[in-house]
């Protein structure tokens, strides 16, 4: 095991895994820019070293800052978390020629699976329902004469893409143009890959994924489904589990289909299959995230297993010490994403508290929200035997959060779980209107 671990990251995602890593008892090392001087990070960590100005492209972006820190730190592994590095082979390869240890997959199988519209070709043989579609097109020339085959409507997407960026639903010929101009650019801009693909846009449909831990002696568990449906703009707002669509017989069709392709393909961490859910029942996979999800403790909070400590565990070449058999899905666990949806600074901070209400965060008092990064301020999570009384714990835990001296969507969110389409469970993509 390790004993010390760099975090590659920032805000509630670094002290989430500051936490585990204490309680596991490794000592921690943070980096933090400019602008995250007095980060909450930066005081939980064992050591701390500046890499950098507040734009992520010169300090959390910074391949070789990074690497120098754990060097000088004496570091043994790095923890990524979710965005910046976290699916970058290159870096993952920089990590293991210095004699460190990357939590999470391995730069081959990461880059083989990078592509988007590879994967897809990759899932079809290994047993997957998968959207039709096409590899990277060249031109938008290609990009026309491909959305004709497959029929409008087609979703445009970045094949290195993430985070709901480099998307553009295409309806008709008239739209393909300025779409793919817009994706393009925003595909560049984001990820330093301007390369898209188009795939058939199925609706109407929910978005549904399944959470996997694979370890090096080829065991693969699946962790249940989150439904993470509740999106605007293609970002996502709520994740619960289980999903309210999918039966019994549905679940334990598509966890056992997707644990084969998983062993087929040879995965080893951490990893979210995504897919879409029809009306008529059937899973299309679109992607594969190759590292921890932003949503990952609502399946923490249903499940009672520690994902980032088995992710740091299987680094460590353990293998995992539960099958399927073992893995409770008991109840119901809902999530609810505070954004700010303004600058400011924190005047006052009261969080949620009582049995089975968890709110992963980094704010302190004096907190600074700047333009500089993600608007996720934390995350505000519940459990109960019913997914009824699920419900009825988020709204009063929603309701007795404070967040003062920043603006938030949190009223928001309240209105949405109150909403009867939600609380009936019978929602899909469009209930934000942002399909």
């Amino acid at each position: 095991m390790f004993s010390k671990i760099l975090i590659a990251n920032r805000g509630e995602i670094a002290v989430r895994i500051i936490r585990a890593c204490k309680e596991m008892g490794a000592a921690t090392v943070a980096v933090y820019s400019e602008a995250d001087r007095n980060a909450l990070h930066v005081a939980l960590a064992d050591e701390s070293y500046c890499i950098g100005k507040a734009e992520a492209s010169e300090s959390y972006l910074d391949e070789k800052q990074i690497i120098s820190a754990a060097l000088l730190s004496g570091a043994q592994a790095i923890h990524p978390g979710y965005g910046f590095l976290s699916e970058n082979a290159h870096f993952a390869r920089l990590c293991r020629k210095n004699g460190i240890v990357f939590i999470g997959p391995d730069p081959d199988s990461m880059e083989r699976l990078s592509d988007k519209a590879v994967l897809k070709e990759l899932m079809r043989d290994a047993g997957l329902k998968v959207i039709p579609g096409t590899r990277a097109v060249a031109s938008l020339d290609e990009a026309r004469k491909a959305a004709d085959q497959i029929g409008y409507p087609v979703m445009l997407k970045a094949c290195a893409g993430g985070g709901g960026r480099g998307i553009r639903l295409i309806r008709s010929e008239l739209e393909l143009d300025d779409a793919y101009m817009q994706a393009t650019a925003e595909a560049g801009s984001a990820f330093g890959d301007s390369s898209v693909y188009l795939e058939k846009y199925i609706y109407p449909a929910r978005h549904i994924e399944l959470q996997i831990l694979a370890d090096e002696a080829g065991q693969a568990v699946c962790l249940g489904e989150r439904d993470c449906s509740l999106q605007r703009r293609n970002q996502k707002l709520i994740e619960e589990t289980p999903s309210p669509a999918v039966s019994e017989e549905g679940r334990e069709t598509i966890i056992q289909t997707a644990l084969a392709a998983i062993r087929k393909i040879g995965y080893v961490g951490a990893g979210t299959l995504e897919f879409l859910y029809d009306a008529d029942g059937n899973f299309w996979f679109m992607e594969m995230n190759v590292r921890l999800q932003v949503e990952h403790c609502v399946t923490e909070m249903l499940t009672g297993i520690d994902l980032v400590k088995w992710q740091i565990r299987i680094a460590a070449g353990i293998p995992l010490s539960f099958s399927q058999k073992d893995v409770p899905l008991v109840g119901s666990a809902i999530e609810c994403r505070i954004n700010a949806t303004g600058c400011g600074t924190l005047k006052m901070l009261h969080v949620p508290g009582g049995p089975f209400v968890r709110f992963d965060t980094c704010l302190v008092e004096g907190t600074v929200v700047s333009p500089y990064y993600d608007s996720l301020l934390g995350k505000l999570v519940v459990h109960a035997k019913t997914r009824e009384e699920s419900l009825r714990k988020l709204r009063a835990a929603l309701c007795e959060l404070v967040i003062s001296g920043i603006p938030t969507n949190a009223e928001e969110q309240l209105r949405i779980i109150s909403d009867e389409r939600f609380v009936s469970g019978d929602y899909d993509l469009t209930f934000m209107g942002s399909r």
